[in-house]
């Protein structure tokens, strides 16, 4: 199993390019199935998800080809309406395909979700969706199983905004019969971007990117051809690298409006943020300041990027309070940041942090994805080396991460 080891203590200088967003394209994927013919998508990142949603595809009959950053779908002839465990466990974004298989097919069957442990994070945002719009669902031996001759439009309220819910239902909506409003639904850019797909394959949706959604049916579309926009996470892990650093880095290609929350917040720490277009450089400052942060729903601070900014606080001059609002169990990385000298107490959804003068360098193992990516942050800054166990979590959302890292300095290294 692979390991990553790290030599910290280098300030890290240079550039780095932002890949697609994994949050983004796994969706757009998805959508493939809605209609036959050749589909086309670009600047998707070489990740394990998008591979794994790839062969997803593939096994429910498209024909999926990917070559660099770009990928071909031919969907003309879809031969299974099931998604079965042994894809799904891996990862939940699988979930995605229901939607569109309900849609097109008039019926799905698809495995209750696995992916990373980091709280419970329920589907029954989509079913009681797909009920409201005349499925009929039924749950059966860890699957569920969907029906439906013609969606219907419908009025769905979500008690809380959901993202995959969200996209999920956006999808079936667009060849329901008749207006399908979604209210108090997810804003993510994820969001924008899988409307702006669907858009471009001719359905008719207006709001995206608000809490109110409405998607009129149209009775078919036409193939997809969509850019992948960046991944605003990526982004952000980049932004407190330079921050945790001391470094002085350029991030390329990424979208500064999609990450107006974290860099209002990195702004407090006293890092210094230079914005242009497509383009963000990011210079850490002598002294890292205390700053409370609390997750919530998009344009709020992302809980993907709560553990990054824990990493960062535990480096503080000061404390810190961190409050996870989304999952709740997200502070699985505390006990890792800890062995490395990190001062955290947790009750309830909030973490205490106190800043401390400088982490230790230790073996230490990945939890979950973006944990993951906390322990590289803490690496890069500790004193001496710390070995990461099952990075195979950070293959799930950081494209050759190491590889960038490297281009600036880093003495990092992957041991197979």
């Amino acid at each position: 199993m692979d390991k990553i080891e790290i030599d910290g203590g280098i300030r890290l200088n240079g550039e780095v390019n932002i890949s697609g967003a994994k949050n983004a394209a796994l969706p757009v994927m998805a959508a493939s199935i809605l209609c036959p013919g050749d589909h086309r998508v670009t600047n998707l990142p070489g990740l394990r998800d998008i591979y794994t949603m790839g062969k997803l595809l593939g096994h429910l009959g498209i024909n999926f080809q990917f070559d660099g950053d770009e990928a071909t779908f031919n969907s003309d002839n879809i031969t299974s309406i099931e998604a079965p465990y042994d894809f799904v466990k891996t990862m939940r974004a699988s979930i995605l395909v229901l939607g569109p298989l309900l849609a097109r097919t008039g019926e799905a069957k698809v495995s209750l979700p696995g992916g990373c442990a980091i709280g419970a994070r329920p589907v029954n945002f989509h079913t009681m969706g797909l009920a409201k719009m005349g499925a009929e669902i039924t749950l059966e031996e860890g699957y569920i199983h969907a029906r439906a001759k013609k969606l219907k439009g419908a009025r769905i309220y979500f008690d809380m905004p959901s993202v995959t819910g969200t996209e999920n239902l956006m999808m079936a909506a667009v060849l329901a019969e008749g207006t399908t409003i979604l209210e108090n639904a997810a804003c993510e850019p994820e969001i924008i971007d899988l409307a702006d797909a669907l858009v471009t394959m001719g359905a008719d949706i207006s709001g995206a990117g608000t809490n109110n959604i409405t998607i009129n049916g149209v009775r078919e579309l036409r193939p997809l051809n969509h850019q992948v926009i960046p991944d605003r996470i990526e982004t952000g892990t980049f932004m407190i690298a330079a921050g945790i650093t001391g470094g002085d880095i350029t991030i390329n290609r990424c979208i500064p409006a999609h990450s107006e929350a974290l860099i209002r917040k990195t702004v407090e720490t006293g890092m210094e943020i230079s914005v242009e277009r497509g383009r963000i450089r990011v210079k850490g400052a002598g002294t890292i300041m205390p700053v409370d942060i609390k997750t919530m729903p998009h344009p709020g601070f992302p809980t993907d990027m709560q553990a990054q900014f824990m990493t960062l606080m535990t480096l503080s001059n000061g404390t810190s309070l961190i409050t996870e609002n989304i999952f709740e169990n997200r502070f699985m990385h505390v006990a890792e940041l800890k062995r490395m000298g990190a001062d955290i107490r947790i009750e309830g959804s909030t973490a205490t942090v106190s800043g401390i003068k400088k982490l230790t360098g230790a073996p230490v193992m990945a939890t979950d994805l973006r944990a993951s990516a906390s322990l590289i942050l803490a690496g890069l800054a500790a004193e001496g080396t710390t070995v990461i166990e099952r990075v195979y979590h950070l293959d799930r959302g950081y494209e050759k991460i190491e590889a960038k890292l490297q281009k600036m300095g880093a003495r990092i290294r992957r041991i197979v």
